[in-house]
């Protein structure tokens, strides 16, 4: 096992001795482990491609490095195709703050012709979130990599800067007290060092994190808003440019791998692996100083999940520069299943316009997860979901751009459209709210709201327990564990014999959705079914499908969580909760696009049931500009997924979706590679955890800057 240690190039005849004692010391304990310390001579960039390229081509050279936010994007890049595996996880979320002097007098939108202090080229808080925002906002004119370098777009916007890492004796080099290097050997680098560049007024802003500004200064100093205006320095929550991912370690799709390097640096450690307390006055070697703990990232998550749509959306700016407009004039919409796709593509033929080209693009996926990911990937853009998919949308950074209407009377005032979550029982089969236990139920999804999310809620906070299988035996909810007893009660297509389509979360699995649950019910697959209240009356009394049509309302009825069971038409005083609407989700950076193609609707379904849009909607509404996943959903819905997100049922393949949305990268000076030797006699990953322990526990007296 080869273990690599990116330090600066500093001492370098000293460190080479050390080196050699380290690899003579460790060949005598162990010949089959060897420890490496791979020197960074500024060239970041090069070094990192190296350590991407060795891991990426499976040759067995290189098994992981930790990366800040910047770097795991590139990472993640097809030719790469590296994914984050373990994070960092600290006590408080971390912010990108641009700091300005009290008495400065200008604001966000007035910042060309002013002197910048950056912490580093390429670092998250100091140069991709800042740069990355004036590009978007269109203050930084820059069409892209095909028209000029950013940093020379950068250049001509601010008079002056102090850009550790830029090139020596350019402009964003100008300000800068040192070398202008990505180390400690320029003043002014890292977060300390761009403030300090703000005090020592070698420049008007300086681009860090919120908690740079020291307690005493505070007073002093104020934050740009990107609204326009300026807020104190502790009101960040309110005025921040973005919220920047935590380092992350990034390996090889193999999660016997990732496990086993997981366990490696979590197991039996007899060191501090987040104190660089003893190596000089360096800090955050190999991992942040501020970090309390590693977090297994599932493996579902790659690397632009793991940063989220909002880093996304500015990482792609400094990419592709502002390009916020659909390039085809139309919208990729994402199709959940077959039926979902087939209607999508009949929508797509009626959107064809005079000049023989189409509004809406079909793209199909297997789940709502799967095309939340093709969003996040811009291999789609938009599709229409449930609030539980909005939240986990919302955790992946999308944003909800308009939602369903289903009265039309009022889509016009203003009013936020809404349903009821209720649970339907057969009339007079003795279950109710306080029998509920040991019954089989009929669910919309895992994740869902009206079917998953609301009343599941509820008995979590009536028992206490995750352990919904013990509360619900046998049941049905499309898009649990395949092995779940909520699985059970599914039936697929009901066409073939070990249909691979049973428990799917799409139309495919006939007891999806809402009329799919109260299906479910209908067939005495199970005794309760959690959905939409206007779902009875839609299929039955000779409305609905074929298997509908001789459905009576009259034989179903409420079950009320405070009252006796109440006729289907009560649902207004006999329900879990009233919900939001389901909503339509985008990137950031296209949701006006999204809402201008958006006017020509389509919400009934020949071929099934609440295809692509609930039948019952009647238009789209226009969800406010700015307003965030959380605000859509509201604190009532939010307080109620804070009860449930924690449970194993519950929890979404897209859990850690935009881990990195809620910390920021404090940009480490050292960096940790994690390479293997392949023996052999033996194909089997190892990793020396005594001989890697004990090496990191040795103190030396040269500072690691």
């Amino acid at each position: 096992m080869v273990v690599i240690l990116i330090i600066p190039l500093i001492s370098l005849l000293r460190l080479r001795i050390i080196i050699i004692i380290i690899i003579i010391i460790i060949i005598m304990q162990s010949c089959n482990h060897y420890f490496v310390v791979q020197f960074n001579d500024n060239k970041g960039d090069l070094t990192l491609q190296h350590a991407f390229k060795s891991m990426a081509n499976h040759a067995g050279e290189a098994d992981a490095i930790t990366l800040d936010g910047g770097d795991v994007y590139v990472a993640g890049l097809k030719n790469y195709a590296l994914q984050p595996i373990i994070a960092e996880d600290y006590d408080t979320c971390y912010y990108a703050v641009a700091v300005v002097k009290k008495d400065s007098g200008f604001n966000i939108n007035e910042l060309k012709g002013k002197r910048s202090c950056h912490t580093g080229l390429g670092k998250s808080a100091g140069w991709n979130i800042p740069i990355g925002t004036l590009v978007s906002m269109g203050q930084i004119q820059w069409t892209g990599t095909d028209d000029r370098p950013v940093e020379e777009a950068v250049s001509e916007f601010f008079s002056a800067s102090c850009v550790p890492g830029a090139t020596r004796g350019s402009n964003l080099c100008a300000q800068c007290k040192g070398d202008c290097t990505k180390s400690h050997s320029e003043p002014y680098y890292d977060y300390s060092g761009a403030f300090q560049c703000l005090v020592e007024n070698k420049g008007d802003v300086a681009f860090v994190k919120h908690v740079t500004v020291p307690e005493s200064e505070k007073a002093n100093y104020e934050l740009l808003c990107k609204d326009g205006t300026r807020k104190p320095i502790d009101e960040y929550k309110n005025c921040y440019l973005a919220t920047a991912p935590p380092h992350a370690v990034v390996s090889r799709k193999d999660t016997e791998l990732a496990d086993l390097i997981y366990t490696s640096l979590t197991t039996n450690l007899d060191f501090n692996l987040f104190s660089s307390e003893g190596y000089g006055d360096a800090k955050n070697l190999m991992f942040k100083d501020s970090a309390k703990k590693l977090v297994r990232l599932p493996s579902t998550i790659d690397s632009f999940l793991y940063l989220g749509a909002e880093y996304m959306s500015i990482i792609r700016s400094l990419k592709e520069g502002k390009s916020s407009s659909v390039e085809t004039g139309a919208i990729k919409w994402c199709a959940v299943g077959k039926t979902e796709t087939t209607k999508c593509d009949t929508w797509s033929i009626d959107s064809i316009v005079g000049d023989g080209k189409t509004k809406i693009e079909c793209e199909s996926a297997a789940t709502v997860e799967e095309c939340v990911k093709k969003i996040m990937h811009k291999e789609a853009d938009a599709m229409a979901v449930d609030g539980g998919q909005v939240y986990t949308a919302g955790k992946c950074g999308l944003i909800p751009a308009m939602v369903e209407q289903y009265n039309e009377g009022i889509s016009t005032d203003g009013s936020a459209s809404s349903y009821y979550a209720v649970g339907v029982v057969r009339k007079n089969s003795g279950v109710t709210w306080a029998t509920l236990q040991g019954k089989r139920s009929c669910h919309t999804g895992i994740g869902r709201t009206a079917g998953w999310n609301i009343p599941m809620g509820r008995i979590y906070k009536r028992t206490g327990s995750c352990n919904f299988n013990e509360f619900f035996p046998q049941g049905c909810a499309p898009g649990a564990d395949p092995t779940s007893s909520f699985c059970s009660q599914c039936i697929g297509n009901n066409k073939t014999v070990g249909d691979d389509t049973k428990c799917r979360a799409s139309s495919e699995e006939l007891y999806y959705g809402y009329a799919g649950a109260f299906r479910c019910l209908v067939d005495g697959r199970g005794d309760v079914a959690f959905i939409k209240h206007t779902i009875v009356p839609e299929n039955s009394d000779n409305a609905g499908p074929d298997w509908a049509k001789n459905l009576r309302s009259t034989d179903y009825e409420l079950i009320c969580p405070d009252a006796p069971n109440a006729p289907i038409t009560a649902y207004e005083t006999c329900n879990f909760a009233l919900v939001p609407a389901h909503a339509v989700i985008t990137r950031p950076e296209l949701r006006n696009d999204v809402v201008k193609i958006l006017q020509d609707q389509m919400f009934q379904s020949d071929e099934g049931k609440n295809l692509l849009f609930k039948d019952s909607t009647k238009c789209l509404q226009e969800v406010p500009s700015g307003t965030t996943y959380d605000q859509f959903l509201g604190p009532d819905y939010m307080t109620a997924m804070s009860n449930i997100r924690n449970c194993a049922e519950t929890v979404s393949g897209l859990y850690y979706c935009g881990f990195g949305q809620e910390y920021q990268d404090n940009n480490p000076t050292a960096q940790i590679q994690f390479f293997k030797t392949t023996h052999t006699h033996t194909h089997t990953h190892t990793l020396n955890t005594h001989l890697f322990s004990n090496l990191m526990s040795k103190r030396f007296s040269f500072p690691f800057h």
